[in-house]
Parts: C-alpha cells; sequence; structure tokens
C-alpha cells in the first residue's frame, strides 16, 4: 500500500466544468457526492478572506462504506472519502484524491483487518478509474 496521503490529475476543463465532470464520473464508479463545500464562499462568509475557487466533494460509495462500517463502526470517522477540486492558474483544474489506502495505515488496528484492507483497495480503485476518465 501506498502512503502518499492523495493522488492528484490536472485537467484542462475550467473550475465549474470539472465538477461537473468529477461528479459525473464518481457517479459511475458508484460514487454519490454527500457534500459539497464550496471553500471560497464559506471563507469569504465566515472571515472575510478571499480565496481561490475550491471545493471538496464529500464522496461515498454505499455498498463499500457498507461493508465498511459493518466490519468497525469506527471507520465512519474516515467517511465520506474527500476530492477537491480547484481552479489552477491557467484556467484548467487540478483534482486531488484522498487515498483510502493511506488513510486506513494511519489506524494500525484499521491496517490489520484485511476486509477493511480489501475495502480501501477497491475505493482506491474506482478512484484511480475516475481520474483515468478525468484524463480523457
Amino acid at each position: 500500500m501506498t502512503d502518499q496521503i492523495s493522488f492528484q490529475i490536472k485537467i484542462s476543463l475550467s473550475y465549474e466544468e470539472a465538477i461537473e465532470k468529477v461528479t459525473s464520473a464518481l457517479k459511475e464508479e458508484g460514487f454519490g457526492v454527500l457534500t459539497s463545500i464550496n471553500v471560497k464562499d464559506t471563507l469569504k462568509e465566515k472571515i472575510d478572506i478571499d480565496f481561490r475557487q475550491y471545493t471538496i466533494l464529500g464522496a461515498c460509495n454505499p455498498p463499500l462504506a457498507h461493508q465498511a462500517l459493518s466490519t468497525n463502526p469506527l471507520v465512519g470517522l474516515m467517511l465520506p472519502c474527500n476530492v477537491t477540486v480547484e481552479e489552477t492558474d491557467d484556467g484548467g483544474s487540478l483534482v486531488n484524491f484522498v487515498n483510502p489506502k493511506a488513510m486506513l495505515l494511519s489506524f494500525p488496528d484499521f491496517a490489520k483487518d484485511e476486509s477493511l484492507v480489501d475495502v480501501a483497495h477497491q475505493a482506491y480503485e474506482k478512484f484511480e478509474r475516475v481520474a483515468g476518465t478525468l484524463g480523457k
């Protein structure tokens, strides 16, 4: 398992187009977006700070979440899995995917459980396919 907290892909789509494409690609892999936090708007509203276009998407794959939570309810502390979309200076977008395998490694008791390791591996593979779809 890799210990990198995330992996990313840079795409030439505008920020708004990227959010739509990421959400659609996640759906194709069985993920729903449970939360969408527009960081720019939130920081402006809460502390009057201007920030670049940046959104945190809370993605959940219900079958994988059910399997993980049935194994150990504390896994809920790591759900949903976050994907971020941010605008780049050249007008494109950068998409970051949390690495579920690295998250699992941060909890040694979880890392010992083969069924949780399997769930993390499946989620990682799904995120890799989403990134592959975005790169086309």
